[in-house]
């Protein structure tokens, strides 16, 4: 059985019956048996729990129930989310053993919904430090070509999706850690706004910087997958009570009066490559096709970003691991160690500047939204050779992703195309605060007039190689 299909197609085809949630299921189980091993994008499986849910959706449809658009959808579980009865490790031998007895919220609202959860996917540890091999389980690895990383930090979700283990599974969205997994493994990923999401039972990395949100094979499948999980939570300081979308019902359309600006001066002061410069430009070109006009626009340096979000996130990531950096280090990767250490050298003095910066910056970028709908860039480049970060990167990377979550709007992660080695480009669509449909609209008119979505990773002949 087919298991490359979107959730869209799955979702169809459940409900004109010509396809079985149990059947499609135990495919996308089997999928992951044969050639997880070469990927390891999982590292806890829940086939009992799976099947179960995919009677129970099964049932359900058979008895006319229609539970939204998620019911009988296989996903899977960033490991830093909590499942009740299931082991969730952060990635860490600090909670290797560590099973939660009550679920996440976004857990629960998808159980409800009568998805089907085939398990927890790789992740770097507690959502920061990798890819590591001196943690619970190795990193997992890029389904393009296995020698290539899947970004990280929601790296086995995204490359499980790339796979076609799974059309949809959660991730965690830090700096980047949806977004960059999504370019690397050439799906789609949003990170909506800040508070649009619920974290409660999510292990934190960065209070105010945290996002929860969908990875998925297309802008509608994640637009089915966050009309699902969205919604006030008044249990989590951070969560906006504002009203949830049916997103996945409001992508259709051109883009025509859409004004989309581009900060040129960010892809320089990132020294953008010609091949992505020329990658990002035809997908301008597409946009504009399509009816959206192309504008330049000045914003604040993607240094200040980072430096402003490093000092703060940093200073809470030692907050959050502080005792155990200092009772058992031993138990922690040494890249996270080393992560955890620069949060403690940080004076409050130094804490306070930064948040005061964050607010400039974060009005800075919301004036530009009054002349443009949206902001687009690259995500990031193609997925380099799978191996230790070094630390310095931590400190000179020049991230198109991190503004936005210093300033918290919407964004998304779409396949950009592929270069000369066959690894993903990517586009980054970032819309204003709370507009997450025309955010994943964008992205679903680029993808209906690309042919992206049309090629998947041809995991097999890594396994056939690997056996010659």
């Amino acid at each position: 059985m087919d298991t490359f299909l979107s959730a869209a197609e799955v979702a169809a085809r459940y409900r004109d019956n010509s396809l079985s949630p149990v059947e499609f299921t135990k495919a996308c189980l089997a999928r992951i048996e044969a050639l997880d091993p070469v990927i390891t994008s999982f590292i806890t499986l829940t086939p009992e729990r799976a099947l179960a849910d995919a009677a129970a959706a099964e049932a359900d449809f058979a008895r006319g129930v229609d539970r939204g658009p998620m019911q009988g959808i296989p996903y899977g579980q960033k490991d830093i989310v909590e499942t009740a009865g299931i082991r969730t490790t952060g990635q860490s031998k600090s909670l290797a053993d560590y099973v939660p007895t009550t679920d996440a919220v976004v857990e629960t609202k998808l159980r409800r919904a009568g998805g089907v959860l085939l398990g927890k996917t790789t992740t770097w540890e507690f959502a920061h430090g990798g890819p590591s091999w001196d943690v619970v389980a190795p990193p997992a690895a890029n389904p393009w070509n296995p020698a290539h990383h899947p970004a990280g930090s929601s790296s086995g979700t995204g490359a499980a999706i790339a796979a076609g283990f799974m059309p949809v599974g959660i991730g965690t969205d830090t700096g980047g850690s949806i977004r960059m997994p999504a370019a690397a493994c050439g799906t789609a990923g949003i990170k909506a706004t800040y508070g649009r999401v619920s974290r409660r039972g999510v292990f934190p990395n960065s209070f105010s910087h945290d996002h929860v949100g969908p990875l998925a094979w297309t802008s509608m499948d994640a637009a089915m997958m966050l009309s699902v999980i969205a919604g006030f939570d008044p249990l989590d300081p951070g969560c906006a009570d504002e009203p949830v979308l049916p997103y996945h019902e409001m992508l259709g359309g051109d883009l025509t009066g859409v004004r989309i600006g581009v900060p040129w001066h960010w892809l320089d002061e990132a020294g953008t490559p010609d091949a992505s410069r020329a990658a990002f430009e035809e997908a301008l070109a597409v946009l504009a096709e399509a009816g959206a006009t192309i504008v330049p626009i000045t914003l604040p340096t993607l240094q200040d970003f980072s430096d402003a979000k490093k000092v703060v996130a940093m200073s809470e990531l030692y907050s959050i691991h502080r005792k155990t950096l200092i009772e058992t280090p031993e138990l922690l990767g040494e890249s996270l160690r080393y992560r955890i250490q620069c949060g403690a050298l940080i004076r409050a003095e130094d804490y306070v500047q930064a948040t005061r910066w964050r607010t400039l910056l974060t009005r800075a970028t919301q004036s530009v939204f009054a002349t443009v709908d949206f902001i687009l860039t690259p995500t990031a480049e193609p997925a380099g050779k799978l191996e230790p970060t070094p630390h310095e990167w931590l400190f000179t990377h020049k991230s198109f992703t991190t503004p936005f979550n210093t300033t918290g709007n919407p964004a998304l992660s779409v396949c950009n195309g592929f270069n000369e080695a066959g690894l993903p480009y990517s586009l980054q669509i970032v819309g204003r605060n709370f507009d997450e449909a025309g955010t994943l609209k964008v992205g679903h008119v680029y993808e209906t007039l690309t042919a992206w979505r049309k090629e998947r990773p041809k995991l097999e002949s890594f396994v056939t190689a690997e056996a010659a």
